[in-house]
Order: structure tokens, then C-alpha cells, then sequence
């Protein structure tokens, strides 16, 4: 059985590479002059950083690299809530080391200005759509209520072998090509928290929505789950 300090690693290790693959990409690879990745480009960015830290790091942890999948996992009876809050730790120290070390990378640019919103999450004037707090708020209970359902049933025990962090990482592509443009996509209060550290834009006063809201989806992503699809005991 895996020590806590091997699961703790894990999920620091995973949140760091989701968060410095995810915003890094786009920070640094968006909107690169003649070869942006935009935002298709950075929507399979997250999923790629879900699909192989999940196969790398998932046999040890859990591969949760998420506070709103581990509470949800908790819900779902699927993990104990006893190791919840190691968990937790892990992934935010984790997603504020990447964001420490994106900054780092991206203050060496010659005429560097600032970080500007650092891939930050936001509603109303720090959403890139513009969108206000309640469309943000609906945006990211639904897409974390979809996400772990797709978690919970990709894992199951009749589902196929092998196969659940791809289609845990495709959905969390799919997430972001649907909710980039309201909230600059969530689902995740690790990841928020993060660039929200380090970001322009006053993304610390919108970071309490990215704790709420994913953590509510989540909650009701697993009760929607076990009521209504689980026939597992």
C-alpha cells in the first residue's frame, strides 16, 4: 500500500505539471506571434497534463491533481475523507509551485512588463468574456458536476480497463473549449489559486468563487452519480 508521503508527492507532482502545463501554455503559447496555440491549443493542453499525469501518478494517488475531484471522490465513496486534507495541501503547494515557476520563466523575457492576468480565473471585468458572477457561478458548478460523473464512470468497476484517464482528460478538454471565454476555466481551486498568487487583474478577490463553485459541482456531480447511475454497492 502507498505511504502517505508517496501520495502526497503524487499529487503534488501532478497539480504542479497540470498548472504549468495548462497555464503555461496559455501564457506563454496562446497567442505567440504566427504559431499561437489559441484557445483550442490550450483547452488540449489541460487535457494532455490530466491524461499523462493520470497514467504517471494515478497508480500511486488516485491521480486526483483537484480539491473539487477529492472532495467529490469523497462523496462518491471513493476515497477517504481521513486523507483529504494531506490531499489537498499537496495540490495547492503544488499548483503554487508551477505558478512560482511560470512567473520566473516569463519575468526573463526582454522589455518584460508584468504578468498582466497570468491565466488567472474571473467574473465580470476578469472574465475574458466578460461574463458576470452568476454565468461564472453556473458555468463552473455544471462543468465540475460533469466532470465528476465522468470521473466516477469512467473508474467504475464495469467500465473498460485502462481507459479512464483518457477519458478523464478529454473531458477536461471539452470542459475548456466550452468555458474558457466565461471564466477562463476553473474546475479546480488548486489550479485558480495558483496564478491568482501572481496575476494583475485582482484575481485574489474572484478566487473565493473557485473554491465554491467546483467544490458544489463536485458535491453534485457524486450525489447525481450515486442516486441516479451507480448500481455498484
Amino acid at each position: 500500500m502507498n505511504s502517505n508521503k508517496a501520495k502526497w508527492t503524487a499529487e503534488f507532482l501532478g497539480t504542479f505539471w497540470l498548472t504549468l502545463g495548462g497555464c503555461g501554455s496559455a501564457v506563454l503559447a496562446a497567442a505567440f506571434p504566427g504559431v499561437g496555440i489559441g484557445l483550442l491549443g490550450v483547452s488540449l493542453a489541460f487535457g494532455l497534463t490530466v491524461v499523462t499525469g493520470a497514467y504517471a501518478f494515478g497508480p500511486i494517488s488516485g491521480g486526483h491533481f483537484n480539491p473539487a475531484v477529492s472532495v467529490g471522490l469523497v462523496i462518491g465513496k471513493r476515497f477517504s475523507a481521513s486523507e483529504l486534507p494531506g490531499y489537498i495541501i499537496a495540490q495547492v503547494l503544488g499548483a503554487i509551485a508551477a505558478s512560482g515557476l511560470l512567473y520566473l520563466i516569463v519575468s526573463g523575457k526582454t522589455g518584460f512588463a508584468g504578468v498582466g492576468g497570468f491565466a488567472s480565473n474571473g467574473y465580470g471585468a476578469n472574465s475574458p468574456g466578460g461574463f458576470n458572477l452568476m454565468s461564472v457561478l453556473l458555468t463552473e458548478v455544471a462543468m465540475t458536476a460533469i466532470f465528476l460523473i465522468v470521473i466516477l464512470g469512467s473508474t467504475a468497476k464495469k467500465a473498460a480497463g485502462g481507459f479512464g484517464g483518457l477519458a478523464i482528460g478529454l473531458c477536461l478538454t471539452l470542459i475548456h473549449l466550452v468555458s474558457i471565454p466565461v471564466s477562463n476555466t476553473s474546475v479546480n481551486p488548486a489550479r485558480s489559486t495558483g496564478p491568482a498568487l501572481f496575476a494583475q487583474t485582482g484575481a485574489m478577490g474572484d478566487l473565493w468563487l473557485f473554491w465554491v463553485a467546483p467544490i458544489v459541482g463536485a458535491a453534485l456531480g457524486a450525489l447525481i452519480y450515486n442516486v441516479l447511475l451507480s448500481d455498484e454497492s
